[in-house]
């Protein structure tokens, strides 16, 4: 892209981030809602599990096909197509009936949820592609650019967390799923009203095999990725609330809504931590002054250094014997040096993705990789909700911890003298 074309590129990148923003809060807001809500119906940890698994699924499915959709029909089309899904399945979310057997409202909220798993996706596909073809040329720039969406949009997330807590607590569940919906719909007006031009309008010789890579190094930080995430979903989606709110509620209305602000608030407290560390990535890394191939090394290296701490949360829950205060204490604290870490880890991974494509075919990479990050977290979906219910803290963290090791091995897979593949 020339110098010239820069400041348009920019807005273009500007309006889709915070169009991506938007998306990602009500994202936030959209799992906490439902996670504490059918928890309070009697939901099982089991169930609660189900409930997300066709997200992830339409995760992996969606990323293969977005990246596709991204190179035939472009960039803007693809945010939209988001967008407009997430404000659909928001809508048909309200329209739940309490009423209704267990076993239809699972079915139902996974039919919704997935509709919402397949729009994350398609707005996904569309910011993080992004980067790669208006980011300043150059390795600082690339991973500055990469780092601060990334870090910025799970910072949104926290606050989605947090939002949904306070909307479940105060104008409940029907009201907080249309309230979210109306605002969308105002933002997906205003990007098909103001979007400005800059981003590709994508190619009509795209064929969809060209989504499977055949790049060493795309292909093993792709797979490295579906254990890194499984290993953070594995306690994040279910587990870990489940277990704050058996220690933080009573039993009592008013019991219910203080565990609700409290898991919210710190749900939020780590995705935002996450996003901040993510944000500040390039400086921790000194990636400005180290070249390429040290970055790839060092993605195995905080890999393992990731791992000791669900290991030590394995040997803290195994030696509590059961819900303990310092326990407790020491799951907020270590959970959130884990966030830490972890964002590294995911800043590394998101830069090298985009280092490791070439323009042309950065959708398809993008896509190939997020549906690897999906995988992992339908795995590690799976998994909260059978370990916790099977073994408690113990078994699920130090499911986690296993999971971690596997990410390092793969990254240790890696080429570090290939920097840039087709």
């Amino acid at each position: 892209m020339t110098a010239a074309a820069r400041p348009e590129g920019l807005s273009a990148y500007i309006a889709v981030t915070a169009s991506y923003w938007a998306f990602m809060l009500t994202d936030g807001a959209l799992r906490m809602l439902v996670l504490l809500h059918f928890h309070t119906l009697g939901f099982s940890p089991v169930q609660l599990a189900y409930l997300f698994v066709l997200y992830e699924i339409a995760g992996i499915v969606t990323n293969l096909s977005a990246g596709w959709i991204a190179a035939r029909f472009g960039l803007t089309f693809t945010l939209y197509a988001g967008l407009g899904l997430q404000v659909v399945a928001l809508l048909a979310l309200a329209q739940l009936d309490p009423a209704w057997a267990i076993g239809a409202s699972v079915v139902f909220v996974m039919l919704v949820q997935g509709a919402s798993g397949v729009a994350k996706d398609l707005a996904k596909m569309a910011s993080k592609s992004a980067v790669k073809l208006l980011a300043p040329d150059g390795q600082a720039g690339l991973f500055r650019w990469v780092a601060l969406l990334t870090g910025s949009k799970n910072a949104v997330k926290g606050l989605g967390f947090l939002l949904g807590a306070a909307l479940l607590a105060t104008i409940g569940f029907v009201g907080a799923v249309l309230a979210m919906a109306a605002a969308l719909a105002v933002i997906l007006i205003a990007v098909l009203v103001f979007m400005p031009a800059g981003l590709p309008k994508g190619r009509k010789g795209a064929k969809f095999s060209e989504v499977i890579s055949k790049s060493h190094n795309v292909n093993w930080l792709s797979a490295a990725r579906v254990f890194l995430f499984g290993a953070r979903d594995i306690w994040f989606v279910v587990g870990i609330p489940i277990y704050f709110y058996a220690v933080l509620s009573d039993g009592t209305v008013a019991g219910n809504r203080n565990a609700f602000f409290m898991i919210g608030s710190f749900m939020a407290v780590w995705i935002i931590l996450y996003g901040a560390v993510q944000a500040s990535a390039p400086k921790v890394l000194h990636a400005t002054t180290r070249p390429a191939g040290e970055l790839i090394g060092a993605a195995r290296q905080w890999a393992w250094a990731l791992a000791a701490v669900p290991a030590a949360l394995t040997a803290a829950a195994l030696a509590s014997g059961g819900p303990q205060t310092w326990l407790t204490v020491t799951l907020v604290i270590g959970l959130l040096v884990f966030g830490a870490i972890f964002a590294i880890n995911s800043a590394l991974h998101s830069y090298l993705i985009l280092s490791f494509s070439k323009a042309e075919r950065v959708t398809m990479d993008v896509g190939f990789y997020y549906m690897a990050n999906a995988a992992g977290r339908l795995l590690g979906t799976l998994l909260s909700g059978l370990t916790y219910q099977a073994g408690g803290l113990a078994l699920m963290l130090g499911t986690a911890a296993v999971m971690v090791a596997v990410s390092a091995l793969a990254a240790g897979r890696l080429d570090s003298a290939v920097t840039e593949t087709g």
